[in-house]
């Protein structure tokens, strides 16, 4: 089906068939930025997607051995959107792409819109996507592109595809637009400036944990500033940002450790060092967020004070900015739950996405509650639902025939 085309983020492109082909790229780079920060945005070695589109054959439901990774939205008359990725082989690996599902039944029922897949067979993959609902009331669909040549050198590049009314699953959208190099798990945050700003990580780097920002509505970004993950404790940052009523800018980020922090008072331009935070927690993303209410949620694996593995998925409330944790509602207790993401909708449900056994039941879930069942602890409210099913994958390629 063609979709209609309107002018994006500055980049020129063409309506040609069933896909989009990209016209020329613009290169996002300001006077101001620093050599490292503008090298940090050029334009990605790889060409847009191969496929971005309906699903095809190989994308079905039932040919999937890996599913896992999953992020939500919520549209303002209440529709749902998720996505996540999937492969018929079971891991994370170059058979890797994305899923964008939508419902508009309250989560009852799914249907898979959008694929994005770069290469088929080949030796690219797309992961770790994320669904924003921006500011402008269009829904931002983001990913990270990744070339994985022989030599073992890969490149991480973001791409987004915005869909122009996400209240509607006949939405017009738009073709994929490359924004930077790196990788985008977590939420982006709307500063108090009106600045956009996207937690953009380049593993295993020097100021790794990146505030990539738009002070243009999204139609150009560049890199802020980072915070520098100690290199003992380096690996995927996965980091989100909370700006404090302080006007200061919080970041926490996946460590090997756990969870370390920094804190900035020039907008992201510089960070304090990631220090250990407080917060205990495995090796795994979590999600915060700010509510209606003023106060912060914070969804992680167990209690505020202990570690524990990728079970107990729990939900918190802060009232001071994140110095105290109340409450702590159970939202999954069993071994396999990770990658919490979500939103709270204009009614004051709070939406919850995540994934289970990505190899075995390769389930996408979310839950609903209200800040009071967080605080109590328990269901109060009414709009308690837990474990309720987005995609159930069986399928694929058995992983002793993967490795053959």
């Amino acid at each position: 089906m063609v979709k209609k085309v309107l002018p994006l983020i500055g980049i020129g492109t063409k309506n040609v068939t069933k896909g989009y082909v990209m016209k020329k790229m613009l290169v996002v780079s300001t006077v101001s930025l620093l050599f490292a920060a503008a090298a940090f945005c050029q334009p990605p070695k790889a060409p847009p997607p191969e496929h971005a589109g309906p699903p095809l054959p190989r994308h079905a439901v039932t040919n999937r051995a890996f599913t896992g990774i999953s992020s939500l939205a919520v549209a303002p008359n209440g529709r749902l959107w998720v996505t996540w990725y999937a492969g018929h082989t079971p891991g994370e690996d170059r058979n890797n792409y994305v899923v964008l599902a939508t419902s508009g039944d309250g989560g009852a029922t799914w249907k898979e819109l959008l694929t994005v897949d770069p290469d088929g067979g080949g030796q690219r993959r797309t992961f770790d996507p994320e669904v924003w609902i921006a500011p402008d009331g269009r829904l931002r669909w983001i990913w990270s592109d990744r070339t994985m040549p022989h030599s073992g050198v890969s490149s991480d590049a973001i791409w987004m595809i915005v869909l122009d009314d996400p209240a509607s699953e006949s939405t017009a959208w738009h073709p994929p637009v490359y924004v930077t190099q790196g990788v985008m798990m977590c939420k982006p945050i709307v500063l108090s400036s009106g600045e956009w700003a996207l937690p953009v990580c380049t593993w295993y780097s020097e100021n790794s944990s990146k505030m990539v920002v738009s002070s243009d509505n999204g139609k150009t970004w560049s890199v802020r500033g980072g915070a520098n993950m100690p290199r003992e404790d380096r690996c995927f940052d996965e980091h989100m940002f909370v700006e404090r009523k302080d006007g200061s800018i919080w970041c926490l980020s996946r460590a090997k450790s756990g969870i370390r922090e920094a804190v900035s008072t020039d907008r992201g331009a510089t960070w304090s060092p990631l220090e250990p935070s407080p917060i205990q927690h495995p090796s795994a993303r979590f999600f915060i967020t700010r509510l209606l209410s003023g106060n912060l949620l914070l969804v992680k694996h167990g209690p505020i004070e202990r570690k524990t593995g990728r079970s107990h998925l729990m939900a918190f409330v802060s009232k001071d900015d994140g110095r105290r944790w109340e409450g702590g509602l159970m939202l999954d207790e069993r071994n396999g739950v990770s990658y919490p993401d979500g939103q709270q909708a204009a009614d004051g449900t709070i939406y919850i996405t995540y994934d289970f056994d990505r190899i075995g039941k390769r389930h996408i879930l979310f839950s609903t509650f209200r800040e009071e069942d967080v605080l109590a602890g328990k269901p109060i409210s009414g709009a308690v639902r837990l474990r309720q099913i987005v995609s159930e994958g069986p399928g694929g390629v058995k992983r002793s025939e993967a490795a053959k």
